[in-house]
């Protein structure tokens, strides 16, 4: 009820009302045919984000390996630029994605971009809640679809640990420092049980507390410059270990 109180109120602003002076309000199937339309033109998966650098790419020598990710994957470029520059890496990341965008785009951001690996860094928006909430199984499930896919062409995936997190700047309701673990054993079991190179951030930049260490994050989610210092010697060293 709520939901709908607010898209009508939220849509009266950018619809002009129907009838005004006969005592006609917006009509909701004006509402429902508004939200359809803009859900039909959207790019829920962020496919259109990176077709322009994807089809640059592609004239191009492969790339040693794509990061695969959602905001911290991102902003990773922006802190470190040279990481990615220097050693023939590509950044696909897109803030605030869950597995299930990422898993539409994967063929687009690194299938076709042929490169020798991928490191997949994932499953935190899931647990915000950013899209509907699956279960921490289907979560991983989305995870190994994308290791699978890579597998069978020919790329070698690496499966990151998500990042500590013991709270959502953005949605406090949410304690989500157990189902970061838990969401973590599901993907080292699957790695350690199917010849998959796991990357185990979490170990690294853990408080003991479940949360990222103080001077590693700036909200207790997203990484510091000094953090991806420290996720750069990790994922350079993973993926040189894929080159033996």
């Amino acid at each position: 009820m709520f939901n709908r109180i607010f898209m009508l109120f939220t849509f009266s602003c950018l619809i002009p009302l129907q009838g005004q002076g006969q005592g006609q309000g917006i009509s909701e199937e004006i509402v429902n045919a508004k939200v359809k339309k803009d859900l039909k033109n959207s790019d829920w998966a962020g496919i259109d984000k990176y077709y322009q650098l994807n089809q640059l790419q592609l004239s191009k020598s492969p790339p040693d390996a794509v990061f695969m990710g959602d905001s911290i994957t991102e902003g990773w470029s922006f802190f470190l630029p040279e990481f990615f520059s220097d050693n023939n890496f590509i950044n696909r990341g897109i803030g605030g994605q869950t597995t299930s965008q990422m898993l539409i785009r994967f063929r687009q951001d690194v299938v076709n971009l042929k490169p020798k690996s991928v490191v997949i860094l994932a499953g935190i928006n899931d647990i915000a809640r950013n899209t509907k909430f699956y279960s921490l199984e289907i979560i991983a499930e989305n995870i190994f679809s994308m290791v699978e896919l890579a597998k069978i062409n020919g790329i070698v995936p690496i499966i990151c640990s998500v990042l500590p997190a013991d709270e959502f700047s953005w949605n406090p309701d949410i304690l989500p420092a157990d189902s970061v673990i838990k969401l973590n054993d599901l993907l080292e079991a699957y790695a350690n049980n199917n010849q998959v190179l796991y990357l185990n951030y979490f170990d690294e930049m853990n408080n003991n507390n479940g949360g990222l260490q103080v001077e590693l994050t700036s909200d207790g989610v997203h990484v510091t410059e000094k953090g991806y210092e420290l996720m750069s010697i990790l994922a350079k060293q993973s993926i040189s270990s894929t080159y033996k």
